[in-house]
């Protein structure tokens, strides 16, 4: 089974179970929940008590990408007007997932439910690895 990061952008407020949700609707029945090892968001989403209980709720790392590493990233990003209006990215869910697993591709693209986006991404397959499956983008 591969890694999977969660990239994760919510509205001020959201709660961990519309954060669930989410995420369990961006997976779909392709994906297994049980392969999330991390999320990801910005600097600004640090704190977000809905976000931070979600990952405390599935024992998941929170990893937090600045809005300049997220500038940096040379990656096409499905982008969002209120996101560059307010934090002047292009987007969040999808560049870091992408920073959190490095070398690796997105296999779910931003999704938007309830206040919150998600995109997935799959980490890069250890060298040695025997696993070459590939998942397809779903919506």
């Amino acid at each position: 089974m591969k890694a999977l990061i969660a990239g994760i952008g919510c509205r001020r407020g959201v709660s961990a179970e519309q954060i669930e949700a989410a995420v369990r609707d961006a997976l779909g029945g392709m994906l297994p929940f049980a392969a999330l090892t991390a999320v990801a968001s910005v600097d600004t989403k640090a704190g977000e008590p809905g976000l931070v209980a979600f990952c405390a709720r599935h024992a998941l790392p929170l990893q937090i990408f600045t809005r300049a590493a997220i500038a940096a990233l040379d990656a096409p990003v499905a982008p969002s007007p209120h996101v560059r209006a307010h934090l002047g990215v292009d987007g969040v869910c999808e560049p870091c997932a992408l920073l959190a697993a490095p070398g690796g591709e997105l296999l779910v693209r931003k999704q938007t439910s309830d206040g919150v986006t998600v995109a997935i991404a799959c980490a890069a397959a250890h060298p040695h690895s025997t696993d070459t499956t590939r998942i397809k983008e779903h919506r």
